[in-house]
């Protein structure tokens, strides 16, 4: 690829497979991605990205966008093309008055927080502090404040995008409101987005951590977990459970709670049932700055390890898919893998289902299933678990799909994640991305596009 064109009008760095940096430069969280971009066109700002999309479009590419580089399926990669990657746009700006942040998309959710912290506030973010704010914004966003702050993009108030016709604009109700709509929840599939107005709320401390309970009696746990998440909890706690393994390698099923009220004493006394249960090994719950919850879970799913992931929304935990679900848990294949009951309600749910580009809005359960291993020769092995794990689930399945959990062969479910608003993204697609130049995500065509573009 020939970049001079590109390379006299951008500040930043062009990388090639000649440059020091490639390796590190093309390498991403999940292992099991192994391509070699023909250039990474590494953005110092707005401008870059502009010069980079036009590029794009002058020469026929279809590029890769690159924020965090976390996402399971590699999508931030792409053999022999262009990466516009924007990992070092990492600029934020917090007005605590106005209760805003604007952040730049090359940050992770641990440098957001960081920053955000420092003027006491906190937005729902990710599970995993190194995931990029990008990706996870774009595609809706699930986290631990969901139930009192609603999902990420709930609480977005404004995108910086360059569009296919390689201008900067802005996405706001007041402008490009359709824009607007699709980027809560639509990915990658309109542009790249340099920049995001979020809502912030006055959160600076919570009560978290994990209950610990051995493998063996994961039924009874997990019995009551649905019990007791589906009891009517306020919004201000949200539990999830997961199936996963301790750092010295013994299955455990964990309760992980996050309470985010203001009151503390009222999060303990609503936590006390759950920390009574059963005959736990470990009780690690405990008040924690907010940016402690969000890191507390990144040693499960460190940076260069092999990953493979199938997920689901549930429309409910009866007896029997917690019987099914506890079944796979004990056959596990890798010590690392982990699977994972979200539990939504809240805020979440009392957003009308075409109010944003997302539309899981009721499903109380999102499944997803993360499998992690090192040595290359087990992937058969354990992607196979992991399909049969999710297969065997299926008969409580909501039909319906949380995009950023989609992995590199589902391809076929993204119309399965938006539901009846994929026609409305089509039509938006249409508008600012007539000529599918961003595919490199988990696309949403518009009806006159050939299957194979």
């Amino acid at each position: 690829m020939d970049t001079r064109a590109l390379a006299a009008q951008f500040r930043g760095e062009i990388i090639t497979p000649g440059s020091t940096e490639y390796e590190a430069s093309r390498t991403i969280w999940n292992a099991m991605i192994d391509r070699r971009p023909a250039a990474i066109a590494r953005c110092s700002g707005p401008a870059d990205v502009r010069a980079a999309v036009r590029f794009a479009v002058d020469h026929g590419i279809y590029p890769a966008i690159r924020g965090g580089g976390h996402n399971a399926a590699g999508l931030a990669i792409v053999d022999d093309g262009l990466v516009i990657d924007l990992s070092e746009m990492k600029g934020i700006y917090v007005d605590p008055i106005s209760r805003t942040a604007i952040a730049q998309m090359g940050l992770t959710w641990g440098e957001f927080d960081r920053e955000t912290h420092l003027y006491g506030l906190a937005t729902t973010g990710g599970l995993i502090s190194t995931t990029g704010i990008a990706g996870l914004t774009l595609g809706g966003g699930v986290g631990w404040l969901m139930g009192q702050c609603g999902l990420v993009c709930d609480n977005t108030l404004s995108y910086d995008i360059v569009v296919a016709s390689g201008e900067l604009i802005r996405a706001s109700p007041d402008e490009h409101a359709d824009l607007f709509w699709a980027l809560k929840g639509g990915g990658g599939n309109f542009g790249v987005v340099t920049s995001v107005t979020y809502r912030m709320y006055p959160i600076t401390t919570v009560i978290s951590g994990m209950v610990l309970h051995p493998l063996a009696h994961a039924r009874e746990v997990l019995k009551f977990y649905r019990d007791f998440v589906m009891s009517g909890l306020p919004d201000e706690l949200t539990v999830y459970a997961a199936a996963l393994s301790t750092p010295d390698g013994h299955p455990v099923v964990a309760l992980i709670p996050a309470w985010c009220g203001d009151n503390p004493a009222e999060g303990e006394r609503l936590l006390d049932p759950l920390r009574k249960f059963g005959s736990p090994i470990a009780d690690l719950i405990s008040p924690m700055p907010y940016p402690a919850m969000q890191q507390m879970l990144d040693g499960v799913a460190p940076f260069g390890l092999r990953s493979y992931w199938k997920s689901s929304f549930l429309r409910d935990l009866p007896d029997a898919a917690v019987d099914t679900f506890v079944e796979f848990a004990e056959s596990c294949t890798s010590p690392r893998s982990l699977a994972v009951l979200e539990h939504s309600h809240g805020a979440v749910s009392r957003v009308k289902l075409d109010a944003t580009a997302f539309p899981t809005r009721s499903d109380p359960f999102d499944l997803v299933l993360i499998s992690v291993w090192n040595n290359a020769a087990e992937d058969a092995r354990h992607i196979d678990w992991t399909r049969r794990f999710y297969s065997a689930m299926r008969p409580w399945s909501a039909g319906s799909v949380y995009v950023n959990s989609l992995d590199q062969d589902d391809a076929a479910r993204v119309p399965e994640a938006y539901g009846p608003n994929y026609a409305k993204l089509s039509v938006v697609k249409a508008a600012y991305d007539p000529d599918n130049r961003f595919r490199r995500n988990q696309n949403i065509r518009v009806q006159s596009q050939a299957a194979g573009n």
